[in-house]
C-alpha cells in the first residue's frame, strides 16, 4: 500500500523542475481508486506550485489514503482492516543559470507507520542544453508499530543515490540514462506477517510462525529511456529497466507507450512487463520450524511476472490563447491502470485439503483509476 502512494505522488510531481527552466505555477487535484485482491484504497491529493521572484519555485502536495484489505495474507491469518494514511509534502527549486537545485520533505503518517524523507537534487544543462546532468540524494527514517501492540516500535533508515543524463540525439529524439543505488538498514519486514511452515501434528498440515528479514539491503537499478517524435506531433516511448539487490532478486521491466493528440485531446496508451526473481530466503512452505536463518513468505518477493495495460484520455478546457479569469490553461485527465499479476511461488491458501505446498498458485488482476485536474495560473 506504502509503495502505491509513493507511486500516485510522483505523478502528481511529475512537473517538477527540470535544469535551467522553473516549472510552470499549477495546480492539481487527483482523485485515485485501486481495486484488487481484495484491496480498496482511494483517496484525493492536492498540489500546489507557485514561483516567487524570478529565480525560486515552491510547491507543496497533501496526500490521503483509505484502505480497506481482505488481500489474501490477510484472510488466510488475520482478520480484515481498515487503514488511513495521511501524506504532506514541501519543495523548493532554485535556478541559477543552467543549474537548478531542488529540495524536497515528505512525510507519511499510518496507526503504525510513520515515514519521514528528505531529498535533494541538482541539475546542470550543457552543450548548449543538448545535455542534462542530474544528481539526487534521498535519506528517510521508518518508525514501525503494531496496532496489536503499543510498546512494538521498531526503526528502519534509508539511503538513496541517483545519477541520471538526459541527452537531445536529434530533433525527434531525447532518450535518458538513470542509475540509482539504494541501502536499507533496520527493521524491514512486516510485524503482522508470518510463514508457515509443515507440521504433521496441525490438522492442516502446517503452522505459523513470524517471518524473519535480513536487516540490511541493498539495491541497484539502470534504467534507459527514450521518447521520438512522430512528424503529426504525436510521440512514441519506450523503457527498460534492470534491478538487483543483496537478497538475490533480479527483475527486468519493459514498458512502450503510443501518445497522439487530437484537438483538445491528447489519448495515451501504455503496456508494461515486469518479471522478476524470488528472494534467497523466501519459501512458500518451510520444512519446519526456524529452518533458516531468515524467512519470508510475502508475496512481493516471490518470483512473479506481471502485465499493466494503461488507457488514458486528458481534455484541455482552457487554453493558453483565451485564458479563464486567473487560469491561462486547464485540463482533465482520466486514466485506467489494468494489472495482471501471476505468481510462480506464492500459492493460494484459501484453498484447503491436498498435498500441502501443492495449492494452486495465486493470481491477482486489479484497476487502477484516477481522475486527474490541472490548472496553470
Amino acid at each position: 500500500m506504502r509503495r502505491l502512494g509513493a507511486f500516485l505522488l510522483l505523478i502528481l510531481l511529475a512537473g517538477q523542475a527540470s535544469a535551467g527552466v522553473l516549472p510552470e505555477d499549477r495546480s492539481d487535484a487527483l482523485y485515485h481508486l485501486y481495486v484488487g485482491g481484495g484491496v480498496e484504497i482511494d483517496g484525493p491529493s492536492i498540489l500546489v506550485r507557485k514561483q516567487v521572484g524570478q529565480n525560486t519555485s515552491f510547491v507543496g502536495n497533501y496526500y490521503l489514503d483509505y484502505v480497506s484489505s481482505a488481500s489474501i495474507d490477510v484472510v488466510t491469518t488475520a482478520s480484515p482492516y481498515n487503514e488511513e494514511r495521511e501524506q504532506w509534502s514541501l519543495g523548493m527549486d532554485y535556478l541559477r543559470g543552467n543549474t537548478t537545485m531542488s529540495v524536497n520533505y515528505v512525510s507519511s503518517v499510518e496507526s503504525d507507520f510513520d515515514a519521514t524523507t528528505y531529498a535533494l537534487s541538482i541539475s546542470q544543462d550543457m552543450f548548449g542544453d543538448l545535455t542534462t546532468l542530474s544528481l539526487s540524494y534521498a535519506y528517510g527514517e521508518d518508525i514501525v508499530g503494531m496496532s496489536t501492540d503499543d510498546t512494538f516500535m521498531r526503526e528502519n533508515r534509508r539511503q538513496q543515490y541517483g545519477i541520471g543524463i538526459t541527452q537531445i540525439l536529434t530533433r525527434n529524439l531525447i532518450a535518458a540514462l538513470n542509475i540509482e543505488t539504494s541501502t536499507d538498514e533496520g527493521f524491514l519486514n512486516n510485524p503482522y506477517r508470518t510463514v508457515r511452515y509443515l507440521d504433521s501434528g496441525s490438522a492442516l498440515g502446517y503452522s505459523y510462525e513470524q517471518e524473519l528479514y535480513p536487516n540490511t539491503r541493498t539495491t541497484n537499478a539502470v534504467g534507459i529511456r527514450a521518447r521520438y517524435y512522430l512528424p503529426y506531433r504525436a510521440a512514441i516511448e519506450g523503457e527498460y529497466r534492470f534491478f538487483t539487490d543483496t537478497w538475490d532478486i533480479q527483475s527486468h521491466t519493459a514498458s512502450l507507450t503510443y501518445v497522439h493528440p487530437w484537438g483538445p485531446w491528447t489519448f495515451e496508451i501504455k503496456g508494461r512487463f515486469h518479471d522478476q526473481t524470488s528472494a534467497s530466503f523466501f519459501q512458500d512452505v518451510f520444512p519446519r520450524a526456524q529452518a533458516t536463518n531468515f524467512r519470508g513468505r510475502d508475496k512481493e518477493i516471490s518470483a512473479l511476472t506481471s502485465q499493466t495495460l494503461r488507457l488514458k484520455a486528458s481534455y484541455q478546457f482552457i487554453h493558453e490563447n483565451r485564458g479563464w479569469g486567473v487560469f491561462k490553461k486547464g485540463s482533465i485527465s482520466a486514466s485506467i491502470d489494468m494489472l495482471s499479476v501471476d505468481y510462480e511461488e506464492f500459492r493460494d491458501l484459501r484453498f484447503v485439503g491436498g498435498v500441502v505446498g501443492a495449492e494452486p498458485l495465486y493470481a491477482l488482476d486489479a484497476n487502477v483509476i484516477q481522475v486527474f485536474v490541472s490548472f496553470w495560473y
